[in-house]
């Protein structure tokens, strides 16, 4: 079974949502990480809902669903602290597994300045350790961007703003994380892996130019390494340009477990322990009932409001 390590779920229409899910079933999805980044901080909610609509009526049709919350990088400047309380709030919530996605974004002229991403960021991380909640990461440079991003953003650094953040903020907190989407070197892989963090393979991995990426999907290590979607968005080789969905994280596997050497069977058992690995509470608070073949709460907590 896989497991789609981010999709944002409430980004679907509620009457296309069902159909989504169950075609991501019936492909042998077993898991779904629902991203809780809404349109913005007043309904990163959203994905934490949907998970707990699912703890409360489980779905044979559907795959489980976890939730994390955190503020984007593009609303870095919403990142008041009225909303970095809800988010607090939401973090406590235990089917709300992780912060994120954040990060920091050069590749949009018109999204904040440097020094307004790095507070949003280092504000998160601290909520995300008060909480001992792992972070969901994004980061996209300017190096792909128009020239009017380039113009704005250089020569800052996205991925070296990162790692210098984390090293200097996260680092000390032990906890681990999610390079999400990855898009950076084998370095960069390498540096993330060192920082404690998974690496998680997105559709653009089967993109004819991204020769970095299949580059890092090879040779990192076993034991760190994670497939997602991104949906609705990056669908992979062959339905690049159409609407992405948690089935198409099958594409990815296949993609990675061809650059690997190994079996699409053996890439998600070993994608799917690492996510476990990650995340206990998404193996520990769910069980599988063989004979229904759904997910069920072991613990009152997940499926009761809080």
């Amino acid at each position: 079974m896989l497991i789609d390590s981010h999709a944002h779920l409430d980004l679907y229409d509620a009457a296309d949502r069902d159909a989504v899910l169950r075609r991501a079933r019936e492909a042998g999805v077993d898991t779904i990480f629902a991203i809780g980044i809404g349109d913005g901080p007043p309904t990163m909610h959203r994905a934490r809902d949907l998970a707990r609509t699912a703890a409360a009526n489980p779905n044979p049709a559907h795959p489980c669903l976890f939730a994390t919350a955190g503020i984007h990088p593009d609303e870095a400047a919403n990142a008041t602290p009225e909303a970095l309380d809800r988010l607090s709030a939401l973090l406590a919530d235990p089917l709300v597994l992780a912060c994120g996605e954040i990060g920091l974004d050069y590749y949009h002229v018109e999204n904040p300045d440097p020094p307004v991403q790095k507070a949003a960021f280092v504000a998160q991380m601290e909520r995300a350790a008060a909480a001992r909640k792992p972070i969901i990461l994004h980061c996209r440079t300017s190096d792909l961007a128009t020239p009017a991003a380039k113009a704005r953003f250089a020569p800052a650094d996205a991925w070296e703003d990162l790692l210098t953040l984390l090293e200097e903020h996260w680092r000390p907190t032990t906890l681990p994380g999610i390079m999400h989407c990855f898009s950076g070197t084998p370095e960069q892989a390498r540096r993330s892996v060192e920082l404690g963090f998974y690496i998680s393979f997105a559709g653009n991995l089967t993109y004819p130019a991204a020769k970095g990426i299949r580059e890092a999907a090879r040779l990192a290590p076993a034991d760190r390494i994670l497939v997602e979607t991104d949906s609705p968005f990056l669908s992979p080789v062959p339905y690049r340009g159409q609407r992405n969905e948690p089935v198409h994280v099958r594409r990815t596997g296949e993609a990675l477990a061809e650059l690997r050497g190994i079996s699409l069977s053996d890439l998600a058992a070993q994608t799917s322990a690492n996510f476990h690995a990650l995340f206990p509470a998404a193996r520990n608070e769910y069980t599988h009932v063989k004979d229904r073949n759904v997910c069920q709460p072991i613990t009152a907590s997940t499926s009761s409001a809080r």
